[in-house]
This record gives C-alpha cells, structure tokens and sequence, in this order.
C-alpha cells in the first residue's frame, strides 16, 4: 500500500462505512414487511415477490442513472460534491424507513436511494481514478474496492444482531422504546453520515478536475478501426461475466443446502469466503497489475473463473464449496480491479465518470443477471446456472483476448490522473 494516495484509502473508508449501512437492508428489508410493519395493496403480487422487488428497485435505478450521474460529475468537475449528496440522500432515506407504512413507500424510497447510489459510485470511482497516477491505479483501485467489499460483507452480519437485539430502551430515564428495525434503520443512517464526514474533512478533489463540455466517448465499436468492439465496453461485458458468476450462488441456497447437507451457518460462511477473498486479494492484484501489465491479470483471472465456477455445481462437501468460492473470489479480484484500473488508463481526460460507469453498470448488472438466471436454470440439474457461468467467462476470456490492448505511452497522455 505504499503508493496508495491517502485520500483512496479515506475514501474507501467512506465507502466501507456506507456499504455497512446500504447492505444492512438485504436482511432487515424482508423481515421489515414480513413483520406486519408494512400496509396496503401488493398489486395483486405475492408479498416475497413485492418484497423482492423493492430490494432489486435499488439496483434498477442505479444501473439506469450511473451513466447519466457520470457524466453530470465531469460536466460540474466536483467529484467529491457528488459523492456527498449521494450519501446525504442516502442517509435520509435510510431514516425514511422508519415512518413508510406501504408498499408504494418502501418502493419510492428505494427508487430515490437508486439514483443517490448512482451520484456516489461514478463520482468515487472517477475520484479514484483520477487520484492515481498510471503507476498506482491498480492498486488504488484494489485497496478501494477491498474496503468497500469490507463494509458489505459485514453489513448483513451485524444488521441480524441489530434487529434480533431489539426493542431497546433509551436512556436519559425515558420509557421510550426503540424497535430492532428503527434501530438497523438509524444505524444506516448514521454510517452514511460517519461517510459524509470523513470525505468532507479528509478528501479533496486533484486540482487536475476540471469542467468539461466535451462529448462523452462512449462506444460499443473500436473508434480506431483495429478491433471490432470498443475496449472499455468489452472490459465491461468482461466485468458482467465475472459478476454473472459470482452471484450464481445466493438465490438457490435452500438447494445448495439440500445437496451439500448443510445448515444456514456453513452457507453464510461459503458466501463470505469468495468476499474475504476477493477484498483480501484486490489489492495485492491491482497493485502487482501496475507492475506487469492489466491485461495479463484480467485475461488469467477470466480463464481461473471457469473452473472455479464450474467446480461449484459438482462438489459435494461443504469444505469443497469453501475452497471453490476462496477460489473463485481470488479470479475476480484478477478481473475487477485490474479491469477497473485499465478502464481508467483508457478513459479521456475529463470523460472518466461517464466511461467509468460503463464497469460499475455492468457489475452491478451482472449480479442481478446471475441472480435471475441461477433461479431459473437450477431446474435443469445442480451443474446447469454454474455451467452457464462458466460459459459465460470462457466469452469475456475471448473478448478481452482478442479485442483489448494495453494503452500505449501516447495513447496514455489523455488520461486523466496526475503525473507520473
């Protein structure tokens, strides 16, 4: 971490902190309406369905208005505002749960807790990226997202504990009882405060953001004519197959447990060794990556993740899901960060924010892909969504194989970050 900007790691700090809160309300949402909590009409939709559909309205939105955020974020040249109104919103919306009573609510929420996601993740990876100069970006990137990753994957543990614990009693002799949702809500809502403070007093954008008026070079074909396809849009299909596969795995767990003979506790621990080991191997990744080139990572951890996926439908012990998923975290901390990193060295000056949300997007839309696909293919045998997976990787190995080149020195003096 020693070439790693003091302001990356506060940053990612921040995040961790907000990640804690945002990912509290993967567990306390479901249990929040089938408490009795909620009122009114489900559109004639069964309650686990709404319910589901109100978790997923947050990744919806996000993905719809990153790109738009992005390129709001180079236009005004104020990373660090963007990330702090996006937590401000954040944050009052986490205490809006307290006070929504019905489904139409919780639904509005979420849409506006979306777009704020949106204005905090283009604005901090683009912040990110720009902090960093060509030699450091990989492992800025890695030690941001291993924080990031940090706060999310503790969230949902300590979310449990939260509302289990509840009601609690204030102090200060008041008869005053504070319920175990409230509580988880407030506790959001705090982190994403504690966030605000520390980017406020602790990160500054460079002085190299400027404004810019310039058109957004965003691409699906290669504007120099030598590949078919854009190479920052294939390194966000690349992204989209990696995180097609890692998400294969959370929707069929009562059938992950059935085969495997196992209990909720030994599945949180597989689904929390592939993020252990994706937040742990990030960073030696990114920065190993600034050192020998980001394509060699990105194209070794594509090909690592077909096995790895693969493997994940045919073990038949608990330790050997455990060992998979180790696995499978350690190859898509070679594609995300790495992936990240070159995204950045291709992004023109002043154009990261909107490029940059072409990978943030398709992260996040390949979480909700392979969440889908996964629920639908287990009918066809246990093997089948982790197959799809793998197939999946073997194209983004090919893509970025075949269509992505590492940035030439004169290529690179459009980028944006500070000097080497």
């Amino acid at each position: 971490m020693v070439d790693t900007d003091r302001r990356v790691v506060v940053l990612g700090i921040a995040r961790m902190a907000d990640a804690v809160g945002n990912s509290f309300l993967i567990v306390v949402l479901p249990l929040y309406v089938a408490s009795g909590a909620v009122t009114g009409g489900t559109f004639g939709l069964t309650e686990a369905f709404v319910s589901g559909l109100v978790l997923a309205l947050f990744g919806f939105v996000s993905s719809v208005v990153q790109p738009i955020a992005g390129r709001l974020s180079d236009r005004a040249g104020k990373r660090k505002l963007f990330v702090i109104v996006g937590l401000a919103i954040l944050a009052l919306t986490d205490l809006a749960f307290s006070v929504a009573g019905s489904y139409v609510s919780l639904m509005l929420i979420r849409v506006i807790q979306g777009i704020a996601a949106a204005l905090t993740i283009t604005a901090s990876i683009a912040l990110v990226n720009e902090l960093s100069a060509s030699k450091s970006r990989g492992g800025n990137m890695g030690v941001y997202n291993a924080l990031r990753l940090t706060g999310f994957g503790a969230g949902p543990l300590a979310a449990g504990v939260i509302v289990e614990g509840g009601p609690y009693q204030l102090s200060f002799g008041t008869n005053i009882q504070v319920s175990g949702f409230d509580a988880a809500f407030a506790t959001a809502a705090f982190a994403a405060l504690a966030s605000i403070l520390l980017v406020q007093v602790l990160v500054s954008d460079p002085e190299e953001t400027m404004p810019t008026s310039d058109d957004v070079a965003l691409a699906v074909r290669d504007q120099t004519g030598r590949h078919l396809l854009d190479p920052i849009f294939t390194l966000g299909l690349a992204t989209l197959a990696m995180s097609t596969c890692i998400a294969l795995l959370a929707p069929i767990q009562p059938t992950v447990n059935n085969r495997l003979g196992q209990g909720a506790i030994l599945f949180s621990i597989q689904f929390a060794a592939f993020i252990g080991a994706l937040a742990v191997t990030q960073p030696i990744v990114g920065t190993a990556s600034d050192r020998l080139g980001r394509r060699l990572f990105i194209i070794a951890g594509l090909a690592f993740l077909v096995p790895t996926t693969l493997v994940q439908g045919i073990v038949v012990e608990p330790w050997q899901m455990i060992v998979a998923r180790i696995l499978q975290g350690v190859s898509g901390a070679m594609v995300f960060a790495p992936a990240l990193a070159l995204a950045g060295d291709l992004a023109k000056k002043g154009q990261s924010g909107a490029q940059l949300s072409v990978l943030t997007v398709a992260f996040g839309l390949g979480i909700s892909f392979g969440q889908v696909i996964s629920g639908f293919l287990i009918r066809y045998g246990f093997i089948t969504p982790f197959a799809f997976g793998g197939a999946l990787a073997v194209i983004g190995f090919v893509l970025v194989s075949t269509q992505v080149e590492e940035p030439t020195a004169e290529s690179s003096v459009q980028t944006t970050g500070p000097a080497d």
